[in-house]
């Protein structure tokens, strides 16, 4: 299957570039699981074809125009830079005849008031403090000190475990392991009163006084119109989502922590606890003795920001589509962040559109490219195009590939994605990830992936994100790089929409319905009095959505895939799987990230392995096994074949 060839180029080119100059040739890969479904033999010469010529159209001289055309610092969302590279991106879409289209929303974005800036008082010292985290509540608030590593649930037990108390503190916590939002709300869950995340020396690799930027947002999109899109024509009531914190958070300098930490006071946690950073200066007390202030002063303002689209259209389908997407705008310089993505985007678009303009190439499906606006307010131009056509998106659109970020270094790799589109090293899909919005509220199958260094990149939401430090990152090899990464996602967007049939894999959801619905029966049988309680029900709708996936199996093995009718119909029962894992049983509204399995709230099936309310975990129980049933259901697709087992 040519599919799974794409899926293994990533650790074939990580181990490329690592030893030799990039020139990159694809690889005749065995199938990693069921055996695949043979194409005509005349599509794999023309695929083949096709294939080597895209890749022939990735140099690195070519990105090393891109890059330099669309590096652009401080392109923050909805300003003039911002703007003006939005008309660049659609005049270039024009030019390729790509009948570009900009969607428009009005949106409020947080930022720090200049006449009133965020400080922190700590014994006699004040700090004025410059970068800020987007959607932090607005406060004054006072409390004793405490540290608590990087704020995750088990760092905030240990602290309990020492006898601090959390209710009402300032817990100052390190950036990194899990998204700012996440320490924010982990510890307004304890009763903290205020967050103030700073980069320790173990983890970032700053100067002193490098100030950081990010969100507190545990969602994605315009948090005041959460569910719905924010059009300037709709008229809605002033609303809130659930995600937006209500306590204060700031971000704080190295040099400012050190001063914190070496004046915190309290007991020293235990040396396996991993509380100890990179300062040699301070001892990583856990505090609890000293007062310190907080005062978060940022202001909302209205800002019009703009998605860019260009469109190539498919021959045969051409109302199926795979979405290409980066975002635009940046906090600081964003080259690793925005430039490179934008850069790939308009490369790819270019290389596609020629493609089908002199080289013969007919995708059956549409590609569609999207440049987004305010990706780094937790993705919210994307979010709130998701949103504004939420009834016909989710239904056509049956893959999205980030392009965010896809260089950060060299001589490593890492993806996240559905089961649908499984590659090697893959890892799940987070919260802040820039695909995450796709996958479980709009239930399409995603994917993001990095070509990295064995550590992480650390340097975004900085100024540090510039063309020096990645050129550093990647040995002076990131126009290369650049290439290659445009080559991993042409390729697999070459896959997409030239076979007749979509390189879907459905039977890679059972390994991951397996090991949730095992969670479930573990977590019921360690709780008592749970009377009639039983998970099985649960485990037949799995046995359902097994069932179902292998007679789709049969059905591709016994349907002539040169026949485009039956492989639409085909086709339209695979799409059917992602967004069936979408729980209709809760609002969007209250609950955006409706996915089963990777959405967040009481219906996943995460939640329900730790629920201890009896009465609510029969609730969720009989939801979730009939939200698994109907996606089996219509993944069979005639009502006559439905799976009664259940």
């Amino acid at each position: 299957n040519r599919f799974w060839c794409v899926l293994c180029l990533p650790g074939y080119l990580v181990g490329y570039i690592s030893h030799s100059k990039p020139k990159v040739e694809l690889l005749n890969c065995s199938p990693v699981t069921q055996a695949p479904v043979a194409q005509p033999a005349e599509v794999e010469m023309d695929f083949k074809n096709i294939s080597q010529l895209l890749a022939r159209k990735m140099t690195r001289e070519a990105f090393q125009k891109t890059l330099g055309d669309f590096e652009n610092p401080g392109c923050s969302a909805g300003s003039d830079k911002d703007m003006s590279l939005a008309n660049s991106i659609f005049d270039e879409f024009k030019k390729l005849e790509m009948d570009p289209w900009t969607d428009i929303h009005d949106v409020q974005l947080p930022i720090p008031d200049s006449q009133n800036p965020n400080k922190v008082q700590f014994g006699s010292e004040d700090f004025s403090l410059t970068g800020y985290l987007a959607y932090s509540a607005t406060d004054r608030v006072q409390g004793k000190l405490v540290y608590g590593n990087y704020g995750r649930k088990e760092d905030l037990d240990i602290v309990n475990k020492n006898k601090v108390e959390l209710k009402g503190c300032v817990l100052l916590v390190r950036a990194g392991k899990i998204s700012f939002a996440e320490q924010v709300a982990n510890a307004a869950d304890r009763g903290a009163s205020a967050v103030l995340i700073y980069p320790d020396e173990a983890d970032y690799n700053y100067v002193a006084d490098t100030v950081l930027y990010g969100h507190v947002h545990l969602g994605s999109g315009d948090p005041y119109t959460p569910g719905f899109p924010s059009f300037n024509h709709t008229q809605f009531p002033p609303t809130r989502s659930s995600g937006l914190p209500e306590i204060p958070a700031q971000t704080i300098t190295r040099s400012v922590a050190v001063k914190l930490l070496q004046k915190i006071g309290g007991p020293e946690p235990d040396e396996t606890s991993g509380f100890k950073g990179g300062f040699k200066q301070v001892s990583y007390r856990l505090g609890g003795v000293e007062n310190i202030t907080v005062e978060v002063n940022n202001k909302l303002v209205n800002k019009e920001i703009h998605n860019v689209f260009g469109v190539i259209k498919g021959f045969d389908d051409p109302d199926r589509y795979i979405v290409l997407g980066a975002q635009r705008d940046a906090w600081g310089s964003g080259y690793a962040r925005a430039t490179v993505g934008t850069s790939v985007l308009v490369q790819l678009a270019k290389a596609f559109r020629e493609m089908v303009e002199n080289d013969g190439f007919r995708p059956k499906r549409s590609l569609v490219f999207a440049s987004w606006s305010a990706g780094e307010y937790g993705s919210v131009g994307a979010t709130e195009w998701l949103e504004g056509y939420m009834a016909s998106i989710d239904k056509k659109v049956f893959t999205y590939i980030s392009l965010d970020g896809v260089v950060m270094g060299k001589g490593g790799f890492m993806a996240s994605a559905s089961p649908l589109l499984y590659m090697i090293h893959v890892s799940p899909m987070t919260i802040d990830d820039p695909a995450y919005p796709f996958l479980a509220f709009s239930g399409i199958p995603s994917v993001s992936f990095h070509f990295i260094k064995p550590n992480v990149y650390t340097y975004y939401g900085t100024q540090l994100d510039t063309m020096d430090q990645l050129n550093y990152e990647t040995n002076n090899q990131t126009n290369e790089i650049t290439a290659i990464a445009a080559q991993f996602a042409g390729q697999m967007a070459l896959h997409l929409v030239h076979d007749h049939l979509l390189s879907l894999d459905v039977n890679r959801y059972s390994k991951t319905l397996t090991k949730a619905v095992a969670g479930v029966y573990k977590h019921i049988r360690l709780l008592s009095q749970v009377g009639d309680l039983s998970p099985s029900w649960l485990n037949r709708a799995r046995g359902s959505f097994q069932r179902a996936a292998s007679n789709l199996y049969n059905d591709i093995a016994n349907t002539n895939l040169d026949d485009k009718e039956a492989c639409r119909i085909l086709n339209n029962r695979i799409m059917m799987v992602e967004h069936s894992l979408l729980s209709p049983y809760v609002s969007p509204v209250k609950v955006p990230f409706r996915h089963l399995l990777f959405g967040r709230g009481s219906h996943t099936l995460a939640s329900i392995a730790e629920t201890t309310d009896v009465d609510e975990l029969h609730t969720q129980l009989a939801l979730a096994t009939w939200n698994l049933q109907g996606c089996a259901n219509a993944m069979v697709g005639n009502i006559w074949d439905l799976d009664e087992e259940i």
